[in-house]
């Protein structure tokens, strides 16, 4: 008889050290657009991301994918991102992305803190979009998902996010906005998607489980660091379990708080995550520590640090390491992935990958501002 998963162990919301597992996650500190040209092709099973959202943060870095003048700018560098991440995706690999929409600025030019969320205060707004009037609704997730729908993605379907303890709004023209969305695409027209391991109770008592429906209801999680949009395990759970088996790769190419890689050893993943902000980095490092195994931190495109568990890594691997740490990433990333083939039992996708050849996929990355 087919069980109902267990994806949510713990209240959504207790605040505790994680389960002492194995980590097997790599933090690159880096900009994705650039980094994800170092890697090959075929290499991950699944990706599970949410980048930053267009004009709603300041991360405080020139550059930053969210902090575009205009909306078609910001869609055009995440198509490009993802446009790398589908290719170093397996053929039957799936993107999960989670995006969250806003509202135009309305002509105001700067936001002031919040009590409530610190991260709400910025110094700059994005100007209202042409074609746009004041307090209208931009519609940012479904015009990337069109767009990446129009790059090569299949979009397979939309997942109405619904957060039962959202944030209140001093709004009262309009209902308090409690969702977001997560996008389901594939690279190919035939995936591996595991639809049982995400299937939900049944309501009429007739069978104990039924497909998983488009909408979840999950509660946002606290987070007591500086990173301000961290999206919650549970969901997470449900995207990595559907798109992965254990032993599988999954790329999260904004790595933020590091919740993708918690998942992914929860659920026996092997995870790469790309945050741009090294503090965010260390942060997600600091979370892999409780686990009694951190981390490894590679700071592109040279190699800074590379932690590991000291008494399960062979003393040969910690010793070439020390030795190249002035290399390239590619030569560190190189370094990293067969330690990380010695670790999984699954067979390694890694192909070779020629200096000429990253330079190329960087290249067509497009060029960066």
């Amino acid at each position: 008889m087919l069980q109902v998963p267990n994806l949510f162990p713990e209240p959504l919301n207790e605040q505790r050290a994680p389960a002492r597992v194995d980590n097997r996650a790599e933090v690159i500190v880096g900009d994705a657009r650039r980094v994800l040209a170092d890697f090959p092709d075929g290499h991950f099973r699944c990706a599970v991301t949410s980048p930053p959202y267009w004009g709603l943060r300041d991360y405080g870095i020139a550059g930053q994918i969210g902090a575009e003048e205009k909306v078609t700018d910001y869609i055009a560098d995440l198509v490009r991102l993802f446009r790398e991440v589908r290719r170093t995706l397996a053929d039957d690999g799936t993107l999960w992305l989670n995006i969250g929409d806003s509202y135009t600025s309305g002509g105001r030019t700067w936001r002031d803190k919040d009590a409530k969320n610190k991260g709400r205060a910025m110094d700059y707004r994005a100007p209202t979009p042409d074609g746009l009037k004041p307090k209208d609704l931009i519609g940012v997730p479904w015009r990337l998902a069109f767009a990446l729908q129009d790059d090569g993605w299949y979009l397979r379907t939309d997942i109405v996010w619904n957060k039962p303890n959202c944030q209140p709004e001093s709004v009262r023209d309009r209902p308090t906005r409690s969702h977001e969305y997560v996008f389901l695409f594939s690279k190919s027209q035939r995936y591996f998607y595991d639809r049982e391991a995400i299937m939900e109770p049944a309501q009429n008592g007739k069978q104990p489980a039924k497909n998983r429906r488009t909408v979840w209801n999950i509660n946002t999680e606290p987070y007591p660091g500086s990173h301000f949009a961290v999206y919650p395990r549970a969901l997470v759970r449900l995207c990595m379990a559907a798109g992965s088996a254990a032993g599988d790769r999954v790329l999260d190419p904004f790595f933020g708080s590091g919740t993708t890689g918690v998942v992914a050893n929860e659920l026996g993943r092997l995870c790469t995550g790309i945050e741009l902000k090294e503090e965010y980095a260390e942060a997600a490092a600091s979370v892999f520590k409780l686990t009694g195994t951190p981390a490894i931190v590679i700071s592109w495109p040279r190699l800074v640090r590379l932690r590991t568990n000291s008494a399960s890594m062979p003393e040969r691997f910690k010793a070439r390491s020390s030795a190249n740490s002035k290399r390239s990433l590619l030569s560190a990333w190189r370094l990293n992935a067969w330690w990380m083939r010695r670790a999984s039992p699954i067979r390694s996708r890694t192909a070779s990958v020629t200096k000429s050849e990253s330079s190329a996929r960087w290249k067509s990355c497009g060029s960066l501002n």
